[in-house]
Formats: structure tokens, sequence, C-alpha cells
């Protein structure tokens, strides 16, 4: 698997609180992660950060433990874990109180993968050409809008758009959204924080994931320069993952 991630402050914000990880596990597995702090200034950098940290070492750490097939309830143990990490942080520390963050992890084989969520970061996947939302955004304005109070282009420009339902960190305990997906020869994965999502439309984003020469570097950073151009006014953060030669990131790479 290949890997490319980037990560950009914006326009608006003086401090880049969301963060990212991609990188390959024993066993053939390839992992990526994005997660978008929350909290202020220095809080929300400091509650990503702690999540990403403590997922990371909780993948590499399982050896080749974890699989894709049946690897759920230890993603959903790892996730359980990096909310403990951040709450416990957020108890100690009052110059962090409330801290919390998203957080979107894939873990991909040859033939399937796993993605685990928490609040509004995002997995899409592109096949043949066509972009597929893989998750459900844990906001406010989502459960209005699956209750009929709402309607898609309403909930679009909804002043509470933002305002999550659940995140990790900011409760003693908090459920993870995990699911299994099948994976083909081909496949492109998406892992975005909101600064891309909220401002760069899917059928934009699908168009610029199927200009099929471009290497993946290129696309990465095509995205992001789609949401700066929008009014970038949210840090943005992106992970490609697919299967063929358009890029490498052996190891593990961190933004």
């Amino acid at each position: 698997m290949k890997t490319v991630l980037r990560s950009h402050v914006g326009k608006v914000r003086q401090v880049n609180e969301d963060k990212a990880w991609s990188g390959h596990l024993a066993g053939g597995i390839t992992a990526a992660i994005v997660a978008d702090g929350m909290g202020g200034h220095l809080a929300g950098d400091v509650a990503s950060a702690l999540a990403v940290d403590s997922l990371v070492q909780s993948l590499q750490g399982a050896g080749g433990a974890i699989t894709v097939q049946g690897g759920a309830v230890i993603l959903k143990e790892m996730i359980r874990k990096a909310n403990q990490v951040v709450y416990d942080t957020a108890s100690m520390n009052e110059q962090y109180h409330n801290m919390g963050t998203t957080v979107v992890v894939a873990l991909l084989d040859g033939n399937a993968g796993l993605i685990g969520h928490i609040g509004d970061s995002r997995a899409y996947r592109l096949r043949e050409g066509r972009l597929e939302l893989l998750t459900e955004d844990h906001t406010l304005v989502n459960e209005l809008t699956k209750s009929g109070q709402l309607s898609p282009e309403e909930a679009a420009h909804h002043p509470r758009r933002n305002v999550l339902t659940r995140a990790l960190g900011t409760d003693r305990s908090v459920e993870a959204d995990v699911q299994e997906i099948v994976w083909q020869n081909g496949d492109v994965l998406l892992l975005c924080s909101d600064g891309l999502s909220g401002l760069v439309e899917p059928d934009i984003v699908q168009a610029t994931l199927g200009e099929a020469k471009d290497p993946l570097e290129q696309h990465a950073q095509k995205l992001v320069d789609l949401a700066m151009a929008a009014g970038g006014d949210d840090n943005i953060t992106v992970v490609l993952v697919t299967d063929d030669d358009w890029a490498n990131a052996a190891g593990g790479e961190t933004a």
C-alpha cells in the first residue's frame, strides 16, 4: 500500500490542531489516522497529538496480533485507550479542560479494510471514479438531518454544523463506530478533517481524485489547495491510500 499525507494550518487559524499519521504495520497492514483537535489554542493541538500518539503506540505494539478481518474489537479498544489518555490529561491540567478531538483510523490489507471513527473527520473510498462516504458524522446537524428536521442543503450551511455529538477525550467513555469494508485493486481511500469536507463539495473531490495519471502527492496537494481557495477557514488535513505505484510512504509519516 502507498500513502501520502498533507496538513495545512489554513488561512485563519494560528495553530494547526490537526494531526495525521500513516505507516506500515506487521502482517502487511497499512494504517492511517487523522485527528482534528478542539479546545482552543494549545489544547486542541495537545488532544489530537495525544490521540494519534496513543493509537500509533497501540497499533505498533500489537505486532501481528491485529488483523483487518475480525479486528473490530481490538481497534475499538485502542480507540477507548486513546480516549482515556486524552480525558485523563484534560482532567489533570486546568489549561486543557474540556479538550477533545475527532479521530478516524483506517487499517487496510490487499482485500479488506477496517475503519473506526469518532466525530466528523471522514473516510471516503474512490472506486472506478465514484466517491463514496464511508463514515457518518457525529454532529448535531447530522442528527437533525436524519430526523428530517433539516434538509441536506440546510445542513450544509447551518451555523451549528460543527457542533459534535461525540468526540474523543471529552467524556470518560465513548463508543467508536467501527466497520469492515471491501478493498479492491485500484481503490483510493481518503481520510480528511472537516477543513476539507466542510469546504469542498464531494463531486469536486471525486473529479480531483479521478485524474488518473497525476501522482498521489499531487492529488493530495490539489485537495488542500481547493480547500484554501474555498476560504481555508479551518486546518486542512488529507491522507490518501492506494495500492498502485503513485506514491510510497515506507515506515511511518506524521503531519
